[in-house]
């Protein structure tokens, strides 16, 4: 399968009735007044971050693309795990044998900015829904070294069930102490394993920061995943970055 699924997010039914990557301010002014059809502890940019975490379609008329592109991550055992960054940012890969977790950590090379994304990844059966998704925000606080209060600002649980197999996610939309993050995980249940397969996606970056984020970090990145057909894309000056995401198509010395 050549495509990477972000199984919460939908991008089939939202509206893209252009790509013009020209106009900067185009998708920051479409969300600056968004409303959250989840809650209304947000607006803007991050309540539009997370309906779309919750697989809910954004009112937007253009793909949403990096206005800095910097260098290009693939993950060496999953090639599809690949996308262009901005400028400024690292990506590590995550392979773990023993529990199959495939995955990235982009992080700003402040290390204030977050987005972590594991597509695969398994747990023990005796571990509850609360304690895959709890392992995620651990870690981020672990990260940032924060121990104190938190606040949920939001958090869903749905569950999907088809020919006996059950999908079930889980999202919380956080704040602690100068930070914002969306955390979710969709664990998947087979009958007759005995491990849950579970994805995970972690997004985090200041309070004041967090809308400009989602603009400009963690939704030009999410979609580059969503293409259906990355092979099909046109790459003129063959340096490996599709056109639409190239900021200099023809030459090849520039992502």
């Amino acid at each position: 399968m050549k495509t990477i699924v972000l199984s919460s997010l939908i991008i089939t039914s939202t509206i893209l009735l252009s790509c013009n990557k020209d106009d900067d301010g185009g998708i920051a002014n479409e969300l600056a007044n968004f409303s959250s059809g989840l809650t209304d502890k947000v607006t803007g940019p991050t309540a539009a971050y997370w309906d779309y975490a919750n697989g809910n379609p954004l009112p937007l008329s253009q793909i949403p693309m990096l206005t800095d592109p910097g260098s290009q991550f693939t993950h060496t055992e999953l090639p599809y795990l690949g996308f262009q960054m901005p400028r400024g940012y690292t990506g590590t890969q995550i392979y773990d044998q023993q529990t199959g977790s495939i995955g990235v950590n982009v992080i700003r090379n402040d290390n204030a900015v977050v987005w972590r994304y594991v597509p695969t990844s398994t747990f023990p059966g005796n571990f509850t829904l609360n304690d895959i998704i709890g392992t995620e925000i651990n870690g981020m606080f672990n990260f940032y070294g924060f121990n104190g209060d938190f606040e949920v600002l939001d958090t869903r649980t749905k569950t999907v069930s088809q020919s006996g197999i059950s999908t079930t996610f889980s999202g919380r939309l956080l704040r602690f102490g100068n930070f914002t993050a969306v955390v979710w995980v969709n664990v998947t249940v087979v009958p007759g394993l005995s491990n849950y397969f579970v994805t995970s996606s972690v997004s985090s970056a200041p309070n004041v920061e967090f809308d400009n984020m989602v603009i400009s970090v963690f939704l030009p990145i999410s979609y580059q995943l969503l293409v259906a057909d990355r092979d099909t894309l046109s790459d003129r000056d063959n340096d490996g970055t599709p056109d639409i995401y190239d900021s200099q198509p023809d030459n090849p010395n520039v992502q």
